[in-house]
């Protein structure tokens, strides 16, 4: 571990073991990662019409698959969603995408004292039809369309933002079920209690820049929620969870514990993006994460190993991973959108280490 990381992992240990969350704390560990003096000053215009770049948005999802936490073991599956009924789940078409909207009933269907640990979003793709293909012409062959999975979050002045959850390239000329993993977009509506139902979008793109890349994927269809698409395979949510009493994991937090001031821990902490002012308009992926924290005592050494130089034993962030983004950075007078991945910012494990 180089210098700069370790430093990052010990202005971050400071930031999340203590007792109330400082957003200056975080705010720093997030410029000095980006090499940035501060927040970037960003103006309306800078704001309007963002389209993140294909080269963007793949190498977000390349690094986020690769820091996905390992699902736990011994899963129970708690359900199977298929949307609410009499929602037509509303496509619509342009010259570039093809958007499906997607609303499934979430209240109530996730056991008590249980924790999800995966959810996958099913879509069942249509055989293709011919007719819909456009002439091929002296065009390159595309055999692929990008499919990307959005979580709608709804806004208090009643327009909607989304942040992207999962996307792949799906044949064209394939039909069958199709899966997408939008555990992120389950936890977010966890975290925010909502009471309305979880707002998906599905968005069917081009695989490569082009207008025949564009009218080949607008071929790709998708069984609606529609109760007059009267097609097979309706999308599904499924919801995978861990009785906690009885695979909690091992090193983490229970409730009861915690009341009790329970021994070292790593305990839930999510951070919300869109609730931090200074982070929620160029940070655009994700909305918010799982970041974990340490909390809980630890036991002492014994007073003759203390009279001997022994510190305090303390519960400290023992191992952490990392976490990509989607933001925005001013170059001169242009806004440009990158990827990058920041090392250390979730908690994966605590323990008790000796001060010193």
């Amino acid at each position: 571990m180089d210098l700069r990381c370790s430093w990052m992992l010990c202005v971050l240990c400071l930031v999340l073991t203590v007792q109330a969350f400082t957003q200056e704390g975080f705010k720093e560990v997030v410029l000095k990662q980006l090499g940035l003096s501060e927040v970037p000053k960003l103006h309306k215009r800078d704001l309007m019409d963002l389209v993140i770049p294909d080269h963007v948005k793949n190498k977000y999802m390349s690094m986020l698959k690769r820091q996905r936490v390992k699902r736990r073991a011994l899963p129970s599956l708690a359900g199977i969603l298929r949307g609410i009924p009499g929602h037509t789940g509303e496509v619509l078409y342009s010259d570039t995408t093809t958007r499906q909207k997607l609303m499934f009933d979430m209240e109530g269907r996730i056991p008590k004292n249980s924790e999800v640990t995966m959810a996958e979003l099913k879509l069942f793709k249509k055989p293709l039809d011919g007719t819909n293909l456009p002439a091929k012409l002296s065009h390159r062959p595309v055999s692929n369309a990008r499919v990307s999975v959005y979580c709608v979050q709804q806004q208090h002045d009643g327009t909607n933002r989304t942040f992207l959850i999962d996307s792949r390239l799906v044949p064209i000329r394939e039909s069958g079920w199709k899966s997408f993993d939008v555990t992120q977009a389950v936890h977010y509506w966890l975290r925010n209690k909502r009471q309305e139902p979880m707002f998906l979008e599905v968005w069917i793109e081009g695989e490569k820049v082009g207008s025949y890349a564009s009218e080949m994927a607008r071929a790709v269809r998708f069984t609606s929620q529609d109760p007059k698409d009267k097609a097979l395979g309706k999308p599904e949510l499924v919801l995978y969870t861990l009785n906690l009493e009885d695979y909690g994991s091992p090193g983490d937090c229970r409730e009861e514990a915690m009341l009790e001031k329970s021994t070292c821990c790593r305990q839930k902490h999510y951070i919300s993006f869109r609730e931090l002012p200074w982070a929620q308009h160029w940070i655009l992926e994700p909305a918010g994460f799982q970041a974990y924290r340490c909390s809980g005592s630890c036991l002492q050494p014994p007073r003759a190993l203390r009279r001997l130089g022994y510190g305090q034993r303390s519960c400290a962030v023992a191992g952490s991973s990392a976490l990509p983004i989607i933001y925005l950075v001013k170059r001169g007078n242009h806004t440009e959108i990158e990827a990058a991945e920041f090392p250390s910012m979730i908690v994966e494990r605590c323990s008790c280490v000796t001060d010193g």
